[in-house]
């Protein structure tokens, strides 16, 4: 891991810091870049996340699908808790803890927006970070990249209807033109311009030249998260000075469904006898979320200054710290599972 992965969490609680403290001081100039939208569409944010975003569809391997037969096991846990179980489990987390448990210290309205942020981190399972938990845990590199190629291809058609699905049981009404715009903003067109990008890398000098060309544009990657944390936040000031608190009640439900799909993706290789090197990668991916997506969208939708992207970016910030303990506790264990 580079210096920016190790150190993710501390680099974005800076940028919460920062951005807190500037939409106070200059609350007019958020004001000015929350206005430059259009249907619906942020063009500051959706420039950052861009940014965020292309690098990680470079990376993607899309002719690894040709060996999704190989070694299904390990696929089918994966795409088993991904689609099938975190989606929900997330939304009914959210609804346990803001509709209820938490029922007297969060208004109603606020309480339902950072549910719709949980649930957009719950349909949006990892497609780039998962690469360093996976080289953390020695895990089968090709493998991992079979369960990302197919997690993205499923993403791009199951996205929108299980955010649809979950946001309409749960009474969060959402317009269905809006969120179809943000999958084609957010995934389709990255996706594409990746794909384009990737297959020209690769004629010129194969894959050195993706992972060089990768290395170029990884500042910018790091400035457009920390830029779109340092605006979220930003409108979000007053929100947090006048309720501190808020942020470690979201971060609550997120953690208990960060460990809790571990354990079941784990415990389900452990079972199956799936050997550690597929185990570990495949329990990390459907713990891990592809939360550069899940800001995007809930930007999209419910607007800069919402709960719901409150919650995604909480969702950066506890995300780290957490994988890096479900790391060492899989090499802790790795002589659980077959060589």
């Amino acid at each position: 891991m580079g210096t920016f992965e190790r150190w993710l969490s501390l680099w974005v609680a800076l940028a919460i810091a920062a951005g807190v403290v500037l939409g106070n001081l200059v609350p007019g100039l958020f004001g000015t870049l929350a206005a430059a939208e259009i249907a619906s569409v942020n063009l500051p944010v959706a420039l950052l996340i861009w940014a965020m975003v292309f690098p990680m569809m470079v990376g993607v391997d899309f002719g690894a699908i040709a060996r999704v037969g190989e070694r299904p096991k390990g696929l089918v846990i994966t795409l088993a808790v991904n689609w099938l179980i975190k989606p929900f489990t997330m939304a009914a987390l959210g609804v346990l803890f803001f509709n209820h448990v938490f029922a007297g210290l969060i208004p109603p309205e606020d309480a339902q927006a950072y549910l719709a942020g949980l649930i957009l981190l719950g349909a949006a399972p990892c497609t780039a970070m998962v690469f360093v938990w996976s080289q953390l845990t020695r895990g089968d590199a090709t493998y991992t990249l079979v369960q990302v190629s197919v997690n993205d291809v499923i993403m791009v058609f199951a996205f929108a209807p299980i955010v649809a699905l979950l946001l309409g049981v749960t009474d969060i009404a959402v317009p269905w033109e809006t969120l179809l715009l943000s999958v084609v903003l957010y995934i389709l067109i990255p996706l594409a311009a990746g794909i384009v990008t990737r297959t020209r890398l690769m004629r010129q000098g194969g894959e050195g030249a993706v992972e060089a060309f990768r290395a170029r544009v990884k500042p910018v990657t790091v400035l457009g998260l920390l830029v779109t944390v340092v605006l979220l936040f930003g409108f979000q000031g007053q929100v947090i000075l006048d309720r501190p608190l808020v942020i470690a009640l979201i971060a609550v439900p997120l953690l208990l469904q960060s460990y809790g799909i571990f354990l079941i993706a784990y415990g389900l290789a452990r079972a199956w006898r799936v050997p550690f090197n597929v185990a570990a990668p495949c329990a990390l991916i459907g713990t891990s979320n592809f939360f550069e997506l899940a800001v995007a969208v809930a930007i999209s939708l419910f607007g800069l200054g919402s709960g719901a992207a409150l919650a995604t970016v909480v969702g950066v910030l506890v995300e780290v710290p957490v994988m890096l303990s479900l790391v060492a506790f899989a090499n802790r264990t790795r002589h659980w599972f077959p060589a």
